[in-house]
């Protein structure tokens, strides 16, 4: 009996992993690393470091906060969407193969999940990240990120309300390290803005191309995707100049931190030819490349640019 239920809990667990789409956690965690790990070369808050016990406890609890309350956070958001959206869900064809809606999990299961996550979510913020700032915005961005699954009932905005989301991490990442230097000069976020403005417009392009599979299906059920409401084509077009508007903000991220050079570089021109690719084998009249455009592009450029940045500042 024992043996059965050893057996039974990492299925169990595949499937809670599987219905939040935990590797997607990989398209905003590089932003989050990348602004904490810029944050550290600008220099943490001094006073908070010395009631941690220096330096090291400061640098490795902000590091563990911050991956703690990336993966809790979206875990959280994702279930409430999936839950919100139950629905929807099963009217959908391409989606109807859910968990809620052919009952992989319960309604309840997911409630729980939602719960626990939101719960780890706050706790991270007041057991690991070494200042107040992130335990105050904790509930606010919570409330933020849980949101977005109503948007869009009501706007098309609702792309970038997701942009925004995920954009947050960068933000969150960089008060956790600098603490209250954040609140003695908001100048001090610039690169962390910078950084929130690039996920915001490149999460929002790429959330309108997947929204396009839908287009059809929103527009009968009245949901306010940009795909329902302009049209495909528009609605590519739009999702271009976002990543046109995405593309130029990380060239200005250099200005805010003199220490990117030649790897950054590097790792601009790679993203530009990965968006490239993304927008050339997407095509109103052919929609069948949207999920490798969207995962295999997407997961790159946050690497890519992790990469880039963790050599130029640190070699």
């Amino acid at each position: 009996m024992a043996v059965g239920v050893v057996e039974r809990q990492p299925s169990r667990l595949r499937t809670y992993l599987e219905l939040v789409r935990f590797s997607h956690t990989l398209f905003a965690l590089p932003f989050a690393i990348i602004a904490a790990l810029i944050a550290v070369r600008f220099g943490g808050d001094p006073a908070v470091a010395a009631a941690a016990g220096g330096w090291s406890d400061y640098w490795s609890k902000a590091f563990a906060g911050i991956l703690l309350c990336m993966a809790s956070g979206r875990t959280a958001a994702m279930a409430f969407n999936r839950l919100v959206d139950r629905a929807i869900d099963a009217a959908n064809p391409r989606t109807a193969v859910r968990h809620l809606p052919r009952g992989a999990v319960t309604a309840g299961e997911v409630i729980g999940l939602i719960v626990a996550s939101s719960g780890i979510f706050i706790a991270s913020t007041l057991l690991f990240l070494p200042n107040w700032l992130p335990l105050v915005l904790s509930v606010p961005v919570l409330a933020w990120l849980l949101g977005y699954s109503y948007a869009k009932r009501f706007t098309m905005l609702a792309h970038v309300w997701l942009g925004a989301a995920l954009g947050l991490a960068p933000i969150g990442a960089w008060i956790a390290i600098r603490g209250g230097i954040v609140v003695v000069d908001p100048a001090d976020l610039l690169p962390a803005v910078i950084l929130a403005v690039a996920v915001t417009t490149w999460v929002a392009g790429f959330d309108t191309i997947y929204a396009c599979q839908d287009a059809e299906f929103d527009s009968r059920h009245g949901l306010w995707s940009l795909p329902a409401r302009l049209g495909v084509s528009r609605a590519l077009r739009l999702a271009a100049v976002l990543h046109l508007v995405t593309l130029g903000v990380l060239a200005t991220l250099p200005l805010a931190v003199p220490d990117l050079g030649l790897m950054y570089g590097m790792a601009l021109t790679a993203i530009t030819a990965l968006l490239l690719w993304e927008h050339a084998i997407v095509r109103p009249d052919d929609l069948s490349r949207v999920n490798e455009a969207f995962f295999t592009a997407n997961t790159a450029i946050g690497l890519v640019l992790l990469v880039a940045i963790a050599l130029d500042l640190w070699l």
